[in-house]
């Protein structure tokens, strides 16, 4: 029985339809992309599998059950926008959102000061949130979000406002609570941030799936058209191949996009006549590439 399964699910505000009868299954212990420029439909879904709107149609089961106020329990979300109180003391807060979600006080403070130290920042237990930087008033948003073991996790943008270090730090906690068995779904505009974390996606646009599926098949769907060659030196003559439609100069080397794959062979021959190659690579399209190409580049 899978943890979350979205059935066919619509929702519309008067004459606008916002979600146009959106399917997808999240595994235990899988991350979910949900990706999608801005009025896509990404936020509508997040806020009916928390049940803070009805479809109007499809269904949504949580291990195969209908939403209750009992499900509550089992959800965790971290917003994008930052949710805390500025002027309450971060342990009043936490312990008070986790007893909202049936924890005990003993339990919830456990759990605050363990997630605390495993971030680093035990002096934050007394302080308020107005006082900490905006990446870690991120960090205490995200342990609200968890602190009370929920077996599904909404996180919409959650390494935003984090420096590369902080972002690494808290990829590897979401990695870890995948590893444990919760349940995620992930909404993001960093595609990276997707391809690292996420085994399936779905791509809206304007309130449609337009792309769906295992991102590695997905990516076997579009061809390769970029080429890198690592050179020792210069390279002439690359623009009058046949099928070549860009060349590219890198420090050290060239980036080529091609017309199609059989290109490449013809690359790396005229390459390897000229110059000691270093690198040739025929690159698999990015999930940003394949995003722009599966929403016509336009955004909202």
């Amino acid at each position: 029985m899978k943890p979350l399964v979205v059935d066919n699910v619509y929702k519309q505000y008067g004459d606008k339809t916002a979600v146009n009868g959106i399917r997808f299954e999240v595994e235990r212990g899988e991350i979910y992309g949900l990706l999608g420029a801005n009025g896509a439909g990404k936020t509508t879904t997040m806020r009916m599998v928390l049940g803070l709107i009805f479809p109007d149609e499809g269904k949504i089961l949580y291990n195969g059950k209908p939403y209750s106020r009992e499900q509550l329990s089992m959800l965790g979300y971290l917003p994008e926008e930052r949710g805390m109180y500025p002027k309450v003391k971060i342990n009043e807060q936490i312990t008070y959102l986790a007893r909202l979600r049936g924890m005990s006080q003993k339990d919830a403070d456990k759990n605050l000061k363990e997630w605390l130290e495993r971030f680093n920042i035990t002096e934050y237990y007394g302080m308020k949130v107005e006082e900490l930087s905006k990446g870690n008033q991120q960090k205490i948003q995200f342990i609200a979000a968890v602190i009370h073991k929920p077996s599904i996790v909404i996180l919409d943008e959650a390494f935003s406002g984090l420096d590369p270090v902080n972002v690494e730090q808290l990829k590897e906690t979401v990695k870890e609570l995948r590893d444990s068995g919760t349940t995620i779904l992930f909404s993001t505009h960093r595609m990276e941030h997707v391809e690292e974390l996420c085994r399936n996606m779905t791509i809206l646009h304007r309130s449609n799936t337009v792309l769906q599926g295992n991102i590695k098949g997905i990516k076997k769907q579009f061809p390769r058209e970029r080429v890198i060659l690592g050179t020792e030196g210069e390279l002439k003559g690359l623009e009058s191949l046949g099928g070549v439609r860009q060349v590219k100069r890198m420090e050290n080397g060239y980036e080529v996009l091609i017309e199609r794959p059989e290109t490449a062979q013809d690359l790396l021959r005229h390459a390897m006549a000229q110059t000691e190659l270093t690198r040739f690579e025929l690159m698999e399209p990015t999930l940003n590439e394949i995003f722009i190409r599966s929403v016509g580049g336009r955004n909202e």
